[in-house]
């Protein structure tokens, strides 16, 4: 029972730490929303994390960049009026932290329950 309960919260610790490695990549989306121009003269190209699930739980395969179009945004200072803008949607990256941070602190109850259970089942034996 004891190797179930640790597996159970093994699984939950990757969620966790996976959710949480997802919430900085959408940070730094969000932060980086309105930048026109990084060290490749490209405007930013938003982020996101690929998972895929592992023996014990979930592992991170890497961040992949979106292929998206940038988006033209009008800028008076530029001789054609128009510049290239980030890709990032500030709303969808505030929905994905939100699913993110759900997902979190699902894995947190699950983790807490399982360690619960731990402790119950060594109570047992006590007197």
């Amino acid at each position: 029972m004891m190797n179930t309960l640790c597996g159970a919260m093994r699984i939950s610790a990757s969620g966790m730490t996976a959710e949480r490695f997802r919430m900085d990549v959408i940070s730094s989306n969000i932060a980086n929303a309105n930048t026109t121009e990084t060290a490749t003269s490209q405007p930013y190209r938003r982020k996101s994390v690929a998972l895929a699930p592992a023996e014990e739980g979930v592992q991170i395969v890497g961040i992949v960049e979106d292929p998206r179009a940038f988006p033209l945004i009008p800028d008076p200072s530029n001789p054609d009026r128009r510049i290239k803008g980030s890709n990032v949607n500030p709303i969808e990256e505030m929905v994905s932290m939100i699913a993110a941070s759900r997902a979190y602190e699902a894995n947190i109850a699950a983790f807490n329950s399982a360690k619960g259970m731990m402790r119950s089942a060594l109570n047992i034996g006590k007197i």
